[in-house]
């Protein structure tokens, strides 16, 4: 059976950081995209940032640029993203998913696999 799972998550104050860990298992992904995504209460699923098969490539949503940081480590089957200069705005639950393709991408419809979200609260 195909899983991510997401860790990581939890209270942080403003201006504070988090890594968020995505462990897959049941199947590599080490040829596939993978990227992060969040959803805020009362909001949509959005997109955070991307990684390609070879972590070589990376693409982040404005909100996230120059604060996130997207890798990965295909030895371990594991993605992971750190977040620096955490902001209210960020408090979200984040979600990890694998592409059904090798390239970047910030198409959610795109993602055939998806972890069960991990909570990240950020206060001021």
């Amino acid at each position: 059976q195909v899983q991510l799972v997401e860790s990581g998550g939890g209270l942080v104050q403003a201006g504070g950081s988090l890594r968020l860990s995505c462990a897959a298992s049941g199947r590599t992904f080490s040829n596939n995209a993978m990227g992060w995504f969040r959803q805020a209460p009362g909001k949509e699923r959005e997109f955070v940032a991307s990684i390609n098969w070879s972590g070589r490539s990376t693409n982040y949503a404005d909100p996230v640029k120059g604060r996130f940081t997207i890798s990965r480590d295909n030895a371990k089957n594991t993605m992971y993203l750190q977040m620096n200069s955490l902001k209210p705005e960020d408090t979200a639950v984040y979600y990890c998913a694998a592409d059904v393709g090798w390239d970047i991408s910030a198409v959610l419809s795109e993602y055939d696999y998806w972890g069960q979200g991990t909570q990240v609260t950020v206060s001021s």
